[in-house]
């Protein structure tokens, strides 16, 4: 990689089916903020150029929802069901051409941290890649970045694999930036929901 400020898309993959939830977990309120709200309030935070949000399944209604920043763009993957590896494709088509690197964040992880994003960002612009990814403690998990020269391996990812899979084939690739801390946990249940609004109160003066 070439050090310097080379463009950063953030892509937020927020077009599941919440299917373990049994309800649009895009939505959900934390502290008068939605799920996906806060994602993208993180995002908006750190050094990323630009953000493109993946909205699929009950799309209209998580739209309406969203306070969007000027510098993002909504894209409806029509394929939701077939798996994230749609969404992240989907994604990745919608950055524009002067992006080198796509930054994933997940829509269900609103305890993503701007400054876990701006490390791997700082990270990939100091000459680290073509793959970036935070590390929690020496656990390695979102965000991920990818250099636009392996985005034809992420293309060719299927079903709900995601990323996961280039990730294993091609070790090599990723750098980890260690950022402290526990990494962004997803929300997938009630139970789930339960324990992020109890860590919610916890946070809260």
């Amino acid at each position: 990689m070439v050090a310097g400020h080379p463009k950063v898309t953030g892509v937020v993959l927020a077009a599941g089916t919440s299917s373990r939830m049994g309800r649009p977990k895009q939505l959900l309120d934390l502290g008068g903020r939605s799920v996906l709200q806060r994602v993208l309030d993180a995002a908006v935070s750190s050094p990323l150029d630009a953000m493109v949000v993946v909205l699929g399944h009950a799309a209209e209604e998580v739209a309406a929802s969203l306070r969007l920043p000027a510098n993002a763009g909504l894209v409806i993957n029509e394929e939701f069901a077939e798996g994230q590896s749609m969404s992240m494709k989907a994604g990745l088509r919608a950055v524009e051409p002067q992006s080198a690197a796509a930054l994933f964040l997940l829509g269900d992880q609103p305890e993503v941290r701007p400054e876990a994003i701006a490390a791997v960002v700082g990270a990939y612009r100091g000459g680290a890649g073509p793959v970036v990814q935070a590390s929690y403690a020496g656990r390695p998990a979102h965000p991920t970045l990818f250099d636009r020269s392996v985005w034809a391996e992420l293309e060719a990812a299927a079903g709900d694999e995601g990323a996961r899979g280039v990730l294993a084939r091609h070790p090599r690739w990723r750098s980890v930036v260690e950022v402290g801390g526990t990494p962004p946990a997803d929300i997938d249940t009630e139970e789930g929901y339960a324990a992020a609004l109890r860590r919610f109160e916890i946070q809260s003066p």
